[in-house]
């Protein structure tokens, strides 16, 4: 894999193309626009095994959890597994008792040895205890190996003696060696503070990924300053215990957005290496970009020649991934896709693909007071620049009190519900904003306002939500249909937030069922229908979808709702 950032010059194009010559048959070029993944894929860790190319990310409170990328290219990646189905510290990870929202699997550690995939991370929450999952094959099922001491943002390292150590932690990094067997942490084994901040870095400083170039070892740690740039360190030493000098490596901001920082540095193939760092990117989260890593005095710099992130980067595209992060659902398989993740633990006697082949039923189980509550919602990431997602609702089975929908789900969401209330339903906009009574238990307060309410007819009806995260916007705008060809706006925008302090995570689109009522009714979902507007610029009017992508508007076939 040859990944080259470009300039966008007829010179440079030019000399590209001249490169290309080199590649073997069947390989060429392609461009792709950093973010390479413009979605929440937070905290990533990358590796690479022979041509293939892994990474895990932070999902936290979703379930299944601990995602397994894979790329051929470190541009095209598809979700290939989760490391585990559910997690079961406390009653909480189900709903019960309180929640664990931005609680879960945080920062985890991937990588290869010896025949082994392992990974590495510790919840946020009691127990403060880490996990160790282990699998030959990342597409099969992971094994835990243990639980261990807590090791916060956590970076497993291999050395080339076969010794196995964790560097770890937040202000301070500290270095624990672990048994060879990675059962846990080694008697009398090397247990030591290694990094401390200077009075220059103190702040934010975490995030460790540990590498070995050269027979030197480095560290890369995300910082911010006090009244400065969020930026990203490399730390260095002859000895994996020290004494560390430290480097700015990158100091760049992308498009108008916050600064990146967090991540790691990879080797391709070819002996090139690259840099995979994510930034902040408002509401869609926090999005992966990629960059060249020059070794300069042997330091791994990152960007360009002037220290810059590319627009756009150059790539031998060896053929796009089999499925996207996000993508449509007709809901005709007898199990969930990867793309998709539960909020909290499911209750899977209360969720069906077989009932009725085609369509996705969620039943009702116990009574919730809002959606943060509400078990078996379901959900997928959301994309920039601007993205759409669509349900068909069959809602003839709602019991009185149900409420069911689509949401653009987050600390402070946007949901477009069917209110069954009495013999009678309402489609309602409505947004609610979650707060935590308890910093433990983050048991739920949410104030919920409705914006308007349509009593409809039928029992089938087309939610739609319209996501535009361009910069300054982070805007949901609600559509709703009876027959899927006109379309009604119904509700003003309404501004998505990302609030570290809340769910700590990108907004996503989230399918919901819930009783207040009584439960045992249910809905069926016919189809997500999901599309990313990647060009804004070229987009043509869609009579079809009832959206006009070039301004994230209806198009002429829909109509702006005025009743309530």
């Amino acid at each position: 894999m040859i990944l080259r950032n470009i300039i966008m010059s007829a010179s440079l194009l030019l000399c590209l193309s001249a490169s290309a010559g080199e590649e073997s048959p069947g390989e060429r070029f392609a461009n792709s626009p950093n973010p390479v993944i413009w979605a929440d894929v937070p905290d990533p860790d990358v590796i690479r095994v022979g041509d293939d190319f892994y990474m895990v990310s932070t999902t936290m409170h979703l379930m299944p959890g601990c995602p397994i990328m894979h790329s051929k290219d470190l541009v095209n990646w598809e979700i290939i597994n989760y490391v585990f189905d559910t997690l079961e510290d406390s009653l909480r990870y189900h709903l019960e008792g309180g929640t664990v929202y931005g609680k879960g699997q945080w920062a985890t550690s991937l990588r290869y040895h010896d025949g082994m995939f392992y990974v590495m991370f510790s919840p946020n929450d009691a127990p403060f205890q880490s996990y160790i999952f282990a699998a030959k094959n990342p597409r099969d099922k992971w094994e835990q190996v243990c639980r261990t001491n807590h090791f916060h943002d956590s970076s497993l390292f291999f050395d080339d003696d076969g010794r196995a150590y964790v560097f770890y932690g937040s202000g301070a990094i500290n270095l624990r060696e672990l048994k060879p067997d990675m059962t846990g942490v080694k008697e009398g084994g090397i247990d030591m503070t290694v990094i401390e901040p200077d009075e220059e870095a103190r702040g934010l400083h975490e995030g460790s990924r540990a590498v070995k170039y050269n027979g030197k070892y480095y560290i890369m740690i995300i910082n911010w300053p006090e009244g400065r740039n969020r930026r990203q360190l490399c730390y260095r030493a002859d000895n994996i215990t020290g004494p560390y000098e430290k480097h700015v490596v990158l100091e760049d901001n992308l498009d108008g957005f916050p600064y990146a920082a967090q991540g790691t540095i990879v080797d391709d193939v070819d002996g090139n290496w690259w840099g995979f760092i994510f930034q902040d990117r408002g509401a869609v989260g926090r999005v992966p970009t990629v960059m060249p890593c020059r070794w300069i005095d042997g330091w791994p710099m990152l960007g360009n020649e002037d220290g810059r992130i590319p627009k756009t980067i150059t790539y031998t595209n060896r053929g796009e991934a089999p499925s996207r992060i996000v993508s449509s659902d007709d809901f005709d398989s007898d199990t969930i896709g990867l793309n998709w993740q539960w909020n909290h633990c499911p209750d899977n006697e209360f969720w069906s693909l077989t009932d009725r082949p085609g369509f996705l039923r969620l039943k009702t189980s116990r009574i919730a007071r809002n959606i943060y509550q509400a078990v078996n919602t379901l959900s997928q990431r959301m994309e920039g620049p601007e993205c759409f997602g669509s349900i068909k609702m069959d809602m003839s089975k709602m019991k009185d009190g149900d409420i069911a929908g689509l949401a653009a789900f987050n600390g402070h969401s946007v949901l477009l519900s069917v209110k069954k209330m009495g013999r009678k339903k309402y489609l309602v906009k409505h947004n609610e904003l979650v707060n935590f009574s308890n910093p433990i238990t983050l048991e739920v307060q949410v104030d919920d306002e409705e914006e308007e309410r349509i009593e409809i007819k039928g029992n089938t009806i087309y939610l739609r939500i319209v996501a535009d995260f361009r910069l300054g916007k982070d805007l949901a705008t609600c559509f709703y249909s009876l027959d899927g060809k006109v379309w009604n706006e119904i509700g003003n925008p309404f501004q998505m937030r990302f609030d570290y302090t809340r769910l700590f995570m990108g907004t996503r689109f989230a399918i919901f069922n819930y009783a207040t009522l009584n439960s045992g009714g249910y809905v069926d979902i016919d189809k997500f229908d999901y599309k990313r507007v990647e060009d804004i610029e070229t987009q043509k009017l869609d009579k079809t979808l009832g959206y006009n992508t070039h301004t994230a508007i209806p198009s002429s076939a829909s109509t702006r709702s005025t009743c309530r």
